[in-house]
């Protein structure tokens, strides 16, 4: 019970957080969006879960986005169930754009299920291709549950 309460209370507080820095970056009017995603010069983007689709045991996901340097990025994300389930998964899709495109464009996708636990996680270290902008797409789910969400891009240099 106490490590459920901890999960719930650092998710609020971090779901608190996000809520206060996206109204700020919102009030810039040169700021482009694509689907949801503001384009951002930032280090690092993580987006929180949109909401459940149905039932009662996913608790959270998120989607993180780190640029470790010119032409790399690290990407991934975790799901996590409010109790013990028979499967949780994560889906976690890399998507670029240019500043001047209209919709992300797909780069790479993985999956990762776990049986019998409530959470999993998957990330990879990635060379990528310099000059887009890059965001992290997720697909959680915890047995019947599914959600998802996404992160900001953030601009990669040329290597």
């Amino acid at each position: 019970m106490k490590r459920c309460m901890s999960i719930c209370c650092v998710f609020a507080m971090a779901l608190g957080l996000s809520f206060g820095v996206s109204t700020d970056t919102q009030a810039a009017s040169s700021v482009k969006v694509i689907d949801g995603s503001q384009l951002t010069k930032d280090a690092e983007s993580i987006g929180y879960n949109q909401k459940v689709a149905r039932g009662e045991d996913l608790l959270t996901g998120y989607s993180k986005i780190v640029r470790m340097g010119p032409g790399q990025i690290y990407a991934g994300g975790t799901t996590i169930a409010s109790h013990e389930v028979a499967r949780i998964g994560i889906g976690v899709m890399i998507e670029r754009a240019k500043e001047e495109d209209t919709e992300w464009s797909l780069y790479d996708a993985w999956n990762k299920f776990l049986e019998n636990t409530d959470r999993v996680s998957s990330k990879e270290y990635m060379d990528v291709e310099g000059d887009y902008y890059y965001r992290v797409r997720c697909v959680h789910s915890a047995n019947d549950d599914v959600s998802s969400s996404f992160t900001d891009g953030v601009y990669i240099e040329e290597p």
